[in-house]
Parts: structure tokens; C-alpha cells; sequence
């Protein structure tokens, strides 16, 4: 989901085309129906989670991002690299990936059950958010030729987008716990 409320820095995804776009999807979509219970049949044996349906090959976009910006204060020639990311929906990720069974991935994504695809889409939302003020936070400071802040502002960025990686995982493994606004604000706005 990209959908973005007043609260949030609309402006940091504007760079981004699409990421506002409200997600397509059937109204019965999710529904723990006999479609959903083929699905957990077809994804045995895959590395997509039979509970939710979801694979966290997907994450793999989000763990790229950290490691490029992680070597950005010794090689600040890579803010260009970094520069290149954009945001990916799940589907747009599997297309592009050389994820074994990405295509049941895909086909799967449409009947994740709402109680775990709703807080996983808010939580990539964020983590969308969160990447894009990193990197105009980043820019920033080396167009200023702040470098000695650089590292301190991708080390904190690094760990506050980990910080959300882990309960995506922990959706996808069929958890539904996500982070309160209250924590979610902290990592926006330190």
C-alpha cells in the first residue's frame, strides 16, 4: 500500500512515480476460501510461507538498499547508485526477480488473507518512506559537503530501516503484530 495520510512527508515519495497509487485488488481477495487453502497447497514446499502466502525474497529490495547506503560515507560516489532505487510493489518485485516459483508468488499475493497483507502493506509503505528521506537526507548533506555527518545519518537510517525489515519478516512468517504510530513517527522523524 502507498497510500500516504497528512501526517506523513508526502513529498519524500513524490520523486518516486506511482508509489501513491492505491493497491488493485478483488473485493474477495485474501479470503480464507477454498482458493486460499489451494494456495497453501500449491506454495508447500517453496520458500513462500504456506500461512500468509507471502516470501520474504521480497525484503531482499529493502536489504539492497541498506547495504548501498551503508557504504555510502566511505564511497559517497555511490549516492548515485542509491539514487537508482525505487520503490517496488510485491508483484513488481517478483516480475523482475529470479525468485524460483516467482510467478506462484505473484498469483499467491492475491489471496493473502487481509490480517497479515493490510499491516504488511502499511509496513512497506513506511519502509518506502523511510528510504526516500534517507536518501534526501544523504543528498543533502554531500551536496553541503557535510561528510563527516554522512555516516552518522546512514548508520541511524540503516538501523531504523532494519528496524522495520524485521516485522515485515515477522509478517510474512505469520505474525501480525506491527509497530505502533507512535514508533513508526520515532523513525521518521528522529
Amino acid at each position: 500500500m502507498r497510500a500516504q495520510g497528512p501526517e506523513h512527508e508526502g513529498d519524500a515519495l513524490a520523486a518516486f512515480p506511482g508509489t501513491d497509487d492505491p493497491p488493485v485488488r478483488p473485493a474477495d481477495a485474501g479470503d480464507d476460501g477454498d482458493a486460499y487453502r489451494a494456495f497453501q497447497e500449491r506454495v508447500k514446499g517453496t520458500n513462500i510461507n504456506p500461512q500468509t502466502l507471502l516470501a520474504t525474497d521480497y525484503l531482499n529490495h529493502f536489504n539492497e538498499i541498506v547495504m548501498t547506503l551503508e557504504m555510502i560515507p566511505d564511497m559517497p560516489d555511490l549516492l548515485d547508485d542509491a539514487r537508482a532505487w525505487r520503490p517496488k510493489t510485491y508483484r513488481e518485485h517478483f516480475q523482475e526477480s529470479g525468485f524460483a516459483d516467482r510467478e506462484l508468488a505473484i498469483e499467491a499475493y492475491e489471496h493473502v488473507p487481509a490480517r497479515f497483507r493490510q499491516p504488511f502493506e502499511l509496513t512497506i509503505g513506511t519502509l518506502d518512506r523511510l528510504v526516500a528521506m534517507t536518501l534526501e537526507r544523504a543528498e543533502a548533506t554531500v551536496a553541503a559537503g557535510q561528510f563527516e555527518s554522512l555516516k552518522g545519518i546512514v548508520n541511524d537510517a540503516s538501523g531504523a530501516i532494519r528496524n522495520l525489515v524485521a516485522p515485515a519478516s515477522a509478517i510474512i512468517h505469520g505474525t501480525v503484530r506491527t509497530m505502533e504510530q507512535s514508533e513508526i513517527d520515532a523513525l521518521l522523524h528522529p
